[in-house]
């Protein structure tokens, strides 16, 4: 009868999900952990973009500042594991990663105005890796909304959401845009000459 039970027991936990909870779990916390190995990749880019633009653009001090600031603010946050289980802390960082990304676009194209500095090889070799880290970023971030789709299916799907219950998982919170309404507008493109 004990080992009846024992089989009953076994079977009925093998189907309760605890398993994929784990490995989906396990999954966000990688995809996460190469996001924040990608963001800090670009962080780490920033002061060296910087300092070439600022030797050739020192007019231009108060983009090269608002970069300069938005790096700090996103080095404020501490980015951990644990920063995907608390949504405030996820749209905190989400939004200074999303001021370094405007300040960023705006340093490129205060550059465009510097035909000696485009030409300059060091700064071609800084913006072509900038440019691939903004590239590996979309990447990693594709991969953890893809884990955190999974893994909050996983939780919210019958018989697992019952074991998920049971043992606190919760959905994780995803990327989102900061300005839908903004980035729904098709962008304008005009080759016409400016007015002198």
């Amino acid at each position: 009868m004990t080992r009846a039970l024992a089989l009953i027991a076994v079977l009925m936990l093998s189907g309760c999900g605890y398993n994929t909870l784990q490995s989906g779990d396990e999954q966000v916390k990688a995809a996460w952990s190469e996001v924040l190995n990608q963001y800090q990749r670009r962080a780490d880019l920033v002061p060296n973009l910087v300092a070439t633009v600022q030797g050739f653009a020192n007019q231009e001090k108060e983009v090269l500042t608002r970069v300069t600031e938005a790096r700090a603010r996103v080095g404020s946050i501490q980015a951990t594991p644990e920063l995907v289980d608390n949504p405030e802390a996820f749209a905190r960082f989400q939004q200074a990663q999303g001021e370094l990304t405007g300040a960023l676009s705006r340093l490129l194209v205060v550059a465009e105005n510097y035909p000696q500095l485009k030409s300059d090889a060091n700064f071609r070799d800084l913006q072509a890796q900038l440019e691939g880290t903004e590239n590996r970023i979309a990447v990693a971030r594709n991969r953890y909304i893809k884990s955190v789709q999974d893994f909050n299916v996983t939780v919210r799907s019958f018989p697992t959401n019952l074991t998920a219950m049971a043992f606190g998982y919760k959905t994780k919170p995803n990327f989102t845009v900061e300005n839908e309404k903004e980035i729904s507008k098709p962008p304008k493109v005009d080759f016409g000459q400016k007015a002198k």
